[in-house]
């Protein structure tokens, strides 16, 4: 009997073949105490599955294949430096030896407190790290248990196959990529989880959050994953599946016909040039910036430095990540954005706990509070301008104070190196985001004194409609195109324009295709996005007439009753 799972498309595309289902369920650990003699005797079979473990993960990470994307070694390297923290390497040996437990039971208690501090991050991307520490414990779980940790075989090269996984970490997609898989799905995860980010990367359809796909799915059923929609039919009926097969066809064609735009000049039928820029977490994402076609980077989160560690990246850490990608982009220009963790997010003791972590101290909030962690920031930064064109994105700015206070840190930061006659570029950019209503709604002070702005639109439709984004619960009402959140969109790209400051759009709003042509609308000439979106959005740049479309945006923006703005926005993509 068919029936249909909505999870979370976090990968486009659509896949039609057999489940291949992961043995795989949420490890149950008993607890016991042990006597004393054996304490010493737990403490080294904990350390001897930590070697274990360590030595399986060395041994995938030679066993890459050469043509997988860069971010498949990076997360690796991650999960590696997880399983070293003394965190997880040191903590359960002291709740051995103290509560005399066993080492599976003083494991899973310290994963339990770990991800109990990623929960109450704000950020959804840093938040979602939270399923790295579990997929690393429970790799050592495993070992400790004697369980196998295999992925299913493909077997049959005349079907495609499709893995249904509970989840999926870095290491098990260096077997997903060996084994060929046309697409996964997943119980849990997100569109900023790493597995989310290999399958984009990898090209491969891939569903997430759907809770209970594992168990409600059989082997070698039949189904059908279509990554845009984020929609799973199983034992699918002969219509649905002819249905699917032919969109599925429909698809490959224009995947296919979008790669020949890579080189294309990103222009409309009316000869108004439009900036196509990408978004990155890691330094290894430069490879997918390059191969889309991108002229530069328009947002590089460079919290992935701070992460899933107990002390802070130095300043010569951060200088070579972020020197490395300015100098692999040639020239492009490269916006950093500098810290935007919350208070909620222990960073070697400089945090505290924030009962309302979204309204806290986060982002500039907090590194104009801990100056010496911005001020090493800062310094990276400035060192790294030398070696190409690089560009200081600030996050959260709220006023005006804050903004004068960040440009005397940016001045301490020049002239230390200045001091120490260190090269950097002295007329290096400085940006700010627009992702508060308040800083929208003051976007003209904000234009007069920064070079450029960003428009977060992830976080200013949060904060505009007062939801929580990552809450299934109100998930139904995170909505880009209210018409309260295109209004603060279209006061900022006004500032912009009459201050003659370039504004650019980084957010989820700027990758969606269907959203193309009423940025564009708006004023919008910058737009920043995941490489894997960048490509269906040129695509309708090159398909947009600005002057034609001047009436129908202006309607959009002044539309305030949904069905008649939703019927405008069809009309407007025609």
């Amino acid at each position: 009997m068919s029936f249909t799972i909505q999870g979370i498309g976090v990968s486009p595309g659509i896949a039609i073949g057999v489940a291949r289902l992961a043995s795989h369920s949420r490890i149950e650990v008993a607890h016991y105490v042990l006597p004393q003699q054996n304490v010493d005797k737990e403490t080294a079979r904990f350390d001897d599955a930590i070697a274990t473990v360590r030595a399986e993960m060395e041994l995938l990470r030679t066993q890459i294949p050469i043509n997988a994307p860069a971010e498949l070694p990076a997360f690796l390297d991650m999960h590696l430096m997880i399983l070293n923290d003394s965190m997880l390497s040191e903590v359960p040996k002291q709740l051995i030896r103290s509560q005399h437990c066993n080492a599976e039971w003083a494991l899973t208690q310290q994963m339990e407190q770990l991800v109990a501090q990623f929960e109450e991050i704000e950020d959804a991307y840093l938040r979602e790290r939270k399923i790295d520490v579990v997929q690393v414990v429970e790799r050592v779980l495993k070992v400790l248990l004697g369980h196998p940790d295999n992925l299913p075989s493909t077997e049959s090269t005349l079907v495609d196959c499709i893995l249904v996984a509970h989840d999926l970490s870095p290491a098990d997609m260096i077997g997903f990529k060996r084994q060929q898989f046309a697409a996964f799905i997943t119980d849990v995860g997100g569109s900023t989880s790493h597995t989310a980010i290999l399958a984009r990367s990898l090209n491969i359809s891939s569903v997430m959050a759907l809770h209970n796909a594992h168990d409600l799915i059989r082997d070698n059923e039949i189904i059908i994953v279509d990554g845009e929609q984020g929609v799973v039919i199983v034992d699918p009926d002969d219509a649905e599946l002819e249905e699917y097969q032919l969109r599925q066809y429909q698809w490959q064609i224009e995947h296919q016909k979008l790669k020949r735009l890579t080189s294309s000049r990103a222009a409309t039928l009316d000869g108004i040039e439009i900036e196509l820029h990408a978004n990155i977490e890691l330094p290894g994402d430069v490879a997918a910036v390059k191969e889309s076609g991108a002229t530069g980077i328009g947002l590089f989160r460079s919290e992935f430095l701070f992460m899933n560690r107990v002390d802070l990246p130095t300043e010569d850490e951060q200088f070579v990540a972020y020197r490395d990608v300015a100098a692999a982009m040639n020239g492009m220009p490269v916006t950093i954005r500098t810290l935007d963790v919350g208070a909620d997010k222990p960073l070697g003791g400089l945090t505290q706990h924030a009962l309302n972590p979204a309204l806290g101290r986060r982002a500039i909030r907090l590194c104009l509070a801990e100056s010496t962690l911005f001020h090493i920031q800062l310094r990276a930064l400035l060192r790294a301008s030398y070696y190409g064109k690089v560009k200081i994105l600030i996050p959260m700015l709220s006023n005006l104070v804050e903004l004068r206070q960040t440009y005397a840190a940016i001045e301490r930061a020049k002239a230390s190196l200045a001091a120490e006659a260190v090269p950097f570029d002295p007329a290096v950019e400085v940006g700010g985001m627009i992702e508060i209503p308040a800083a929208a709604l003051m976007a003209s002070a904000f234009a007069e004194r920064l070079d450029f702005l960003s428009i977060g639109t992830n976080d200013l439709i949060q904060y505009t409609l007062a939801i929580d984004r990552a809450d299934d619960s109100v998930a139904y009402l995170y909505d880009p195109t209210h018409p309260a959140v295109l209004q603060l969109i279209a006061i900022t790209l006004r500032a912009g324009e009459k201050a003659g400051k370039p504004v650019s759009v980084c957010g989820e709003m700027a990758g969606d295709p269907k959203l193309t042509r009423l940025l564009i609308g708006l004023g919008l000439r910058r737009f920043s996005m995941q490489p894997a979106s960048l490509l269906s959005v040129k695509q309708q740049v090159l398909k947009t007439h600005v002057s034609n479309n001047i009436n129908m945006t202006q309607k959009i923006l002044k539309a305030s009753d949904a069905d008649k703005l939703e019927g405008f926005l069809a009309r407007l993509n025609l």
